[in-house]
């Protein structure tokens, strides 16, 4: 191999630099990224999915949970762009959601139309122990992985989406913590 910075940073377990080798996109290395984010998510999901079995639930209930704990106050519209499914498939899901008590839907101010959906007590305590189930597999990987290896990650993650769901993501996501100091804002009651 000859004797490259990349060479060199390969030699030690660390990143080649993109296109420099491009080895990584043979069919079988594209396959064995099909491997690893299928074996990934089926892992990455097994815990939260007990969780909500128990409760009669699956993840089409965990993905309303996270992204209305993520956004309060997110009206059905906006949750019906970020999960991509129908008003019919969305009410399957949140009809029940709202009736156990889960989450709640009010008005909107402007808009009487709209509903705006925020996690109830019952909810936030739910999607916290979801959450905290798959918060362990992420640390974990994150750990063994390193600084430099989760940057990659997310930015092949994000290379993966279309441009609406980095929109969306965008939207969705807080300020980046790497940014500096943000106050958090108050939660309105509702």
């Amino acid at each position: 191999m000859p004797d490259t910075p990349d060479a060199k940073a390969a030699g030690e377990g660390k990143p080649v630099g993109a296109g420099r080798q491009l080895l990584f996109l043979r069919e079988e290395e594209l396959r064995l990224a099909q491997d690893l984010l299928f074996f990934g998510y089926r892992d990455f999901t097994a815990g939260p999915d007990a969780i909500l079995a128990e409760l009669g639930m699956g993840r089409a209930h965990h993905r309303v949970l996270h992204f209305v704990g993520r956004r309060p106050g997110i009206t059905v519209g906006e949750l019906l762009g970020i999960l991509g499914i129908t008003k019919q498939s969305l009410g399957r899901v949140l009809t029940p959601l709202v009736e156990e008590g889960y989450v709640t839907q009010t008005p909107g101010r402007n808009d009487r139309r709209q509903r705006l959906l925020t996690l109830t007590e019952k909810g936030e305590a739910l999607e916290r122990r979801l959450f905290e189930r798959q918060r362990e597999w992420v640390m974990r990987a994150y750990r063994e992985a390193g600084p430099v290896a989760v940057e990659g990650f997310r930015r092949v993650m994000r290379g993966l989406m279309g441009t609406e769901a980095r929109a969306q993501l965008d939207r969705a996501a807080p300020p980046d913590p790497r940014s500096g100091p943000t106050h958090p804002k108050p939660r309105s009651a509702a």
